[in-house]
């Protein structure tokens, strides 16, 4: 988130309340935790180098990491034409490794017990309507409640859930009262190693960074439902799945994460960590995926130019609302502009802007018109604060 993205993080005080519910926390889990802070990410793997991918295997969750998402979007429309954008993500969050079965068959307590919390946020973009519907849940990752699994794949928060439904083939089920979506996406090619070799840093910091891999160019299909009604809709959507045990660097305030998915099949993941004073972190970048081409971008291979305002009638935060996007090493240019204004998503650990974008411009003499999704963090809530993800 991510994108944030790449990183996302859970506030880790939700977490420790859920499991103070039902009895003692796991070791490692702290009863004192104050507002902002999460305990330290002791005993827990780190990114820090590639890693060795095998997929369906990697498909599933990596416990041994202590911030996991399982992150979809997507721009879809009717066959009259009426646009729709979607946010699926379900996130997993440890308060402490793993006890090897022996220790946790001797623990005792609860079957509630588990180091393992999860979360999801579900957003619906109604363009037509310039509606914004959004929704954030949580449950333990024990008992049935939550979970996930590589073969076959499937990631669940009670109802909703994310499941293979055949070879190159997932479904993706959400409802609440407002908005559901049921839609089946497919697997058009291999899964694209964000990074180097799918290691992606996020600063200068020894394990700073995630193992992060996308699908992007999914054919999508199915029914998004608003206002008690059904449409039939069609589109493309793209899945990010990282994991990682990390934070910002200090004076790291947040991010600006884009995916964009072009008409002629191509596609680009980009990312601007951004630092307290608005300059760009050395560890931003991305990559632009076109056939058989992939070309890995550092901060030095693009200029992100803000070219419109707008001001969030919800937190008070002014995020930026247009842009234009230069990389010379691709002779590309492109325009970037929202599909609609108010996408601000408030959550129990921040406020942050994620919507459906619109991309124009070229790629040399060929023209490039696409789209994709945004993720834009610390404007409202700086994330520096937040550990652990």
């Amino acid at each position: 988130m991510n994108h944030r993205h790449p990183l996302r993080s859970l506030l880790t005080l939700v977490a420790v309340l859920l499991l103070n519910l039902a009895g003692p926390a796991p070791a490692g889990a702290s009863s004192s935790i104050q507002w902002g802070e999460t305990p330290e990410p002791q005993g827990f793997a780190r990114a820090t180098t590639p890693r060795q991918w095998r997929f369906p295997a990697d498909f599933g969750a990596h416990p041994d990491h202590q911030t996991e998402w399982w992150y979809y979007t997507g721009n879809l429309e009717t066959a009259e034409g009426r646009p729709f954008g979607y946010q699926f993500t379900i996130f997993r969050q440890a308060l402490a490794p793993e006890l090897p079965p022996a220790q946790a068959s001797g623990a005792g307590g609860s079957a509630w017990r588990t180091p393992q919390v999860y979360s999801a946020h579900f957003t619906v973009s109604d363009i037509a309507t310039e509606t914004f519907l959004q929704e954030e849940r949580f449950a333990r990752g024990t008992l049935g409640l939550a979970g996930a699994e590589a073969d076959p794949y499937a990631v669940w928060l009670n109802d909703w859930r994310i499941s293979a439904e055949g070879p190159d083939r997932v479904r993706l089920r959400a409802a609440t009262g407002a908005m559901a979506i049921d839609l089946t996406l497919r697997q058009s090619r291999p899964p694209v190693l964000q990074g180097q070799g799918g290691l992606s840093r996020k600063g200068p910091e020894a394990g700073n960074a995630s193992h992060y891999y996308s699908l992007v160019q999914q054919p999508t299909e199915g029914t998004i439902t608003v206002a008690g009604r059904d449409h039939a809709v069609h589109g493309v959507s793209w899945k990010d799945h990282e994991f990682s045990t990390s934070v910002l660097s200090p004076g790291t305030v947040g991010w600006d994460w884009f995916s964009a998915q072009f008409e002629d099949g191509s596609a680009l993941m980009l990312y601007g960590l951004r630092q307290e004073d608005g300059g760009k972190e050395p560890f931003s970048g991305g990559r632009w995926i076109h056939g058989d081409e992939e070309v890995e971008l550092g901060a030095e291979d693009y200029d992100l130019t803000v070219t419109a305002t707008w001001r969030s009638p919800h937190s008070g935060a002014r995020y930026p609302a247009a842009w234009t996007l230069t990389i010379p090493r691709l002779d590309l240019e492109l325009a970037i502009t929202p599909q609609m204004a108010d996408q601000e998503l408030s959550t129990a650990s921040a406020t942050y802007w994620e919507g459906a974008l619109r991309y124009g411009g070229h790629r040399g003499e060929q023209p490039l018109r696409g789209r994709g999704y945004g993720e834009l963090t610390g404007y409202a809530d700086r994330l520096d604060s937040l550990r652990g993800g």
